[in-house]
């Protein structure tokens, strides 16, 4: 066979809780993401269902190695984090302060920039607002009171977007977003916290906004199979693009 150059895709990262870690079920945002950059890019899931900040700053050097020539062709990394900080302190083990949840993000963001990863290809995602009366039903379900408000999950978007500032990355503020222009924001939640599908498409079209820039000028990879020679394939799919 004849000699040729692996190829190394380029890579979006979606970094986060459950929010990310479900968002490749049907109709989920980063499916959604994914099947836009299909054949250009790969779209990779680092979600980690109940996972906060905290954690997240731990085990992010373990999930990006700028050794390793697959990390280098890194388009964008998305920061969803927010949702579990935002527990109330006592309620939860998830519980991180939200300054330190603040630091956190901008440690996260200084790693990427060690690795490679500028600013500039960094989104962060603040937490979505909470409808209190249907998470509080998912709690009792679980034998435990109420463990989160809409006002302390804002208080965390804030930071956030603040932090998002002083990084200079850019930001999806859900949190506002969502409930902008008083609009019922539960149409975007499926049990108060977690993403219905209108909620799932809602992130996806805002993300995109902010994506498609950074990803835009990335080709097709491997020639489309009208173009490729049928006398001498490898002459088309053996080359280097």
């Amino acid at each position: 066979m004849s000699k040729f150059t692996s190829i190394i895709w380029p890579k979006v990262i979606l970094f986060g809780d459950s929010i990310t870690q479900v968002s490749f079920q049907p109709n989920g945002w980063g499916a959604e993401i994914a099947d836009k950059l299909a054949r250009k890019c790969d779209v990779i899931n680092r979600g980690l269902s109940g996972y906060n900040s905290r954690w997240g700053k731990i085990v992010l050097p373990r999930l990006i190695n700028p050794e390793n020539s697959a990390d280098s062709k890194i388009e964008a990394v998305t920061i969803f984090f927010g949702a579990n900080d935002s527990a109330l302190e006592g309620k939860s083990q998830q519980h991180v302060p939200v300054h330190e949840y603040s630091e956190n993000l901008k440690e996260m963001t200084r790693f990427l920039a060690s690795a490679g990863v500028t600013a500039d290809r960094v989104i962060f995602i603040t937490p979505p607002p909470l409808h209190e009366p249907s998470w509080e039903k998912e709690c009792i379900l679980k034998g435990c009171p109420l463990n989160r408000h809409n006002s302390v999950a804002g208080q965390y978007a804030q930071a956030c977007v603040e932090a998002a500032g002083q990084c200079g990355v850019d930001v999806v503020d859900l949190w506002t977003l969502m409930q902008k222009d008083e609009q019922d924001y539960t149409v975007y939640l499926s049990d108060g916290l977690h993403l219905s599908e209108k909620g799932n498409q809602f992130v996806a079209q805002h993300l995109w906004r902010l994506l498609e820039s950074r990803v835009a000028d990335l080709p097709f990879i491997l020639p489309y199979w009208g173009d490729v020679d049928a006398k001498s394939p490898e002459s088309s799919l053996l080359c280097d693009q």
